[in-house]
């Protein structure tokens, strides 16, 4: 599969990550055959956070993958902390505390990245910045990142935090495209122009930061998917017009509209349908055209002013 490199860093990715928050829904041989199923299609960028099933979803995957040190050299593991039942939490004790969990149920001595699970409005960067250098310099975590952040809390975090920011996950899909569509709607007066992010886009871009979008099949919030929906016929005319030209599912053409964007961004897909996986996979071969692009776009209902 095609790489980029994540962030700043020398950290060579695929384009596609695979989200584990559902694997707790696979049987023992089934997830065994989903994890197998990604290392050999190339997609060895497993996604996971502390919430996914109480902490039994990192578990499942280690027992599917069999980890050892072997196997550990050949994967690049990610997994996100911070959320806690009625609250966020970015203490130092609470980061310290859920990373040695997370390494636990993964059965591994190191992170390759964490990100911070959303923000916590009573962040103390100062406490952050002790946590990271204290899992850096322990050689538990290798890399780090945020998630559904915006340009101003990345700042307050990088003003004490002296490792780089790498990746930002980001709630994005062809039907949730707000953080596009509001650089198309400069100064009109319509809902596309509300500012809600802070311009995070074009923020990423500029300091290099990987935008890992997330449900990127999914419209509203969890509302369900798009794809073959009803709700959407036009949309998915377009995508399966685009689809028979080039001759894969509609999955396909759903991440490689994502990966088409110049921000080279990393989908994380949650399927746990291994048919979907390789369809998904499939996208990093596929270069839509410009007019590909933004017919799909405007299918969804997306307006250019």
């Amino acid at each position: 599969m095609r790489t980029i490199k994540l962030g700043t860093s020398t950290l060579e990715v695929p384009v596609v990550a695979v989200g584990c928050m559902r694997i707790n829904s696979l049987d023992k041989t089934e997830a065994e055959q989903f994890v197998q199923t990604a290392l050999d299609e190339g997609a060895n960028f497993f996604d996971h956070a502390d919430i996914y099933g109480g902490g039994a979803c990192e578990e499942i995957f280690a027992d599917a993958i069999h980890m050892n040190e072997s196997i550990r050299e050949q994967i690049i593991l990610q997994s996100k902390c911070g959320i806690r039942q009625g609250m966020f939490d970015f203490s130092k004790e609470h980061i310290l505390d859920s990373v040695d969990n997370i390494l636990k149920r993964l059965r591994t001595d190191y992170l390759d990245i964490l990100l911070l699970h959303r923000p916590d409005t009573l962040v103390e960067p100062e406490e952050v910045a002790e946590a990271f250098d204290i899992l850096e310099s322990s050689g538990k975590v290798r890399h780090f990142g945020v998630s559904n952040q915006t340009p101003m809390q990345i700042q307050l975090l990088k003003k004490f935090v002296k490792q780089p920011i790498v990746a930002n996950q980001l709630q994005l899909s062809i039907t949730n495209a707000n953080m596009i569509s509001n650089g198309f709607n400069v100064n009109m007066e319509n809902d596309s122009a509300i500012n809600r992010d802070g311009n995070i886009l074009d923020y990423c871009r500029l300091n290099d930061i990987t935008i890992q979008p997330w449900s990127p099949f999914q419209y509203g919030f969890f509302e369900g998917v798009f794809l073959g929906n009803d709700k959407f016929p036009e949309l998915n005319q377009q995508i399966d017009e685009v689809a028979t030209k080039y001759e894969v599912s509609n999955t396909t053409i759903a991440i490689a509209w994502l990966l088409r964007h110049p921000a080279n961004m990393q989908p994380v897909i949650g399927t746990m349908n291994i048919d979907r996986l390789k369809d998904c996979i499939k996208a990093s071969d596929i270069h839509l055209t410009r007019e590909e692009w933004y017919a799909i776009y405007r299918a969804a209902g997306n307006i250019l002013p």
